[in-house]
């Protein structure tokens, strides 16, 4: 295959119509060889390859949640401390741990307030959040599995013009090679025929002079 900035990729081989190596066990093996001695493929990406697509490159927090998923570990366990109300631990306590405990119990109230006031406009109106929620759910999987089922008509449709240019390509290759092998085999026998000719004449000129002695 070769390559250039200015022209077309050209490839040299017809590999759904090509079936020498099937044909031919040991030119295969002798491939097989070949290729085991040559060096290993450049590890850089083909230029007509797109770059990877970084996922969540603008958002830390889920790109941090990603990673974790990718590398499998589990995921951190819940802080319950700042859910309970501890008392102060020293007896007996200082005004300073007092008021920590109070400020943390005004805080674990304020959180149950913000909770029921949750809870009531998620029974309020969460049903119809989570009904419009999943509606685009769906119609977002409806587009994405349509596009998917695009792009593979769109590759079987590749790989059959691909296919079909390769037969029609390698039927002409082959009556141009068997046009070619005719082609030698007359000039082949017209040179013998010559050869053949040129001794009869070299013969009938022997006898022409033996004749001419008589």
């Amino acid at each position: 295959m070769a390559e250039s900035s200015t022209q077309p990729i050209i490839f040299d081989s017809l590999p759904y119509y090509d079936d020498d190596l099937q044909k031919f066990p040991l030119l295969k093996q002798k491939v097989e060889q070949e290729l085991a001695r040559q060096p290993k493929p450049p590890s850089t990406i083909h230029p007509h390859v797109p770059p990877p697509f970084e996922l969540f490159a603008k958002n830390p927090l889920l790109r941090a949640e990603l990673e974790r998923v990718e590398s499998h570990q589990p995921f951190p366990s819940l802080d319950t401390l700042r859910y309970q109300l501890p008392a102060p631990t020293s007896t007996p306590a200082t005004d300073e741990e007092w008021q920590a405990a109070l400020k943390n119990a005004r805080a674990q109230l304020e959180h149950q307030r913000i909770r029921q006031t949750n809870l009531t406009l998620l029974q309020n109106y969460g049903p119809n959040a989570w009904r419009i929620h999943n509606y685009l759910l769906e119609a977002t999987a409806k587009q994405t599995e349509k596009a998917l089922e695009d792009l593979k008509q769109l590759t079987v449709e590749v790989n059959r013009d691909r296919k079909n240019t390769q037969d029609r390509l390698g039927k002409q290759l082959t009556m141009l090679e068997t046009r070619w092998t005719e082609l030698i085999s007359s000039v082949l026998q017209i040179e013998m025929a010559n050869v053949a000719l040129d001794a009869e004449v070299e013969q009938l000129n022997k006898k022409e002079a033996e004749l001419a002695e008589l």
